[in-house]
């Protein structure tokens, strides 16, 4: 069932377009940089955004930095929205329930299958960076140091290590979109109900973050630590906001995925 899933996932053109047009904004903000040679000032903009000039290794990270705060979560409410609600809309998800497939292996499926999604397009928004930056931008120092958001200078190895962990941290801060959704997808039939549920949540949070009086409830948000990943490149590296980053991802996905397959294994199938 999980492969069938997965296979079914990468066969829909939907998956690709929507990695492609994840890809469109980072494509065109590294070409309008390498043309104008302008980039915002330290501290402004997306995070290393104006370090890219010098170093275009760096680009991976700024790419992710600009799809992270709404690109890639609509991306993944979408896909995980229509996971089962897609399924119902479409009345195929009745026919599958006939078959002999328990409901929570039906659902793990699906909840593999999206899983699969975030990776495949975090991993592709990074990579599609690292050849877009060294193509336009350029390789950066001679001597393969890079500088790091503390002002201290990092090695090649120790760029790609932080890099690969910025990827693992960025698909963990999407889970709870994910899970968010795929809860949501069990209760509807719509799959765009579902991702605009999703998507409303998260809107809520990145608006509660800006509002003072909302300070007691920030540090729960789940947008709150989206970002943190930029302290990978710290020295020494800044760890607080990174684990409770992963922490608070954790609860949500389990608080969530809970309820999804308490309401899916218990609820009428009539489509």
């Amino acid at each position: 069932m999980i492969r069938v899933e997965l296979v079914k996932m990468l066969r829909r053109p939907r998956t690709w377009i929507t990695i492609l047009m994840l890809n469109a904004l980072p494509t065109l903000v590294a070409v309008l940089l390498a043309v104008t040679d302008i980039g915002p000032q330290p501290g402004e903009g997306p995070a290393f955004l104006s370090a890219v000039l010098t170093d275009g290794t760096l680009f991976p990270l700024a790419a992710l930095a600009i799809v992270l705060p709404l690109f890639m979560p609509v991306a993944v409410a979408v896909v995980a929205g229509d996971a089962v609600a897609g399924e119902a809309a479409g009345g195929t998800l009745r026919y599958v329930l006939t078959r002999p497939v328990r409901r929570t292996t039906l659902l793990v499926a699906k909840l593999v299958s999206v899983l699969a999604f975030v990776l495949l397009a975090v991993v592709v928004v990074a990579a599609v960076g690292y050849v877009v930056g060294r193509l336009l931008l350029g390789g950066g120092d001679a001597s393969g140091l890079v500088t790091g958001v503390s002002g201290s200078s990092l090695t090649s190895t120790q760029l790609v290590e932080r890099t690969l962990m910025s990827v693992v941290y960025v698909s963990l801060s999407m889970l709870g979109v994910a899970a968010m959704a795929l809860m949501l997808s069990t209760f509807t039939d719509s799959a765009i109900g579902a991702a605009l549920g999703a998507l409303a949540f998260l809107i809520a949070s990145t608006l509660l973050l800006t509002l003072d009086a909302a300070a007691a409830l920030q540090p729960y948000l789940p947008t709150r630590y989206w970002l943190s990943f930029v302290d990978l490149f710290r020295d020494p590296i800044h760890w607080r906001d990174l684990t409770r980053g992963v922490g608070l991802q954790g609860v949500y996905v389990l608080v969530f995925l809970g309820v999804a397959w308490a309401n899916f294994t218990t609820k009428d199938i009539t489509s």
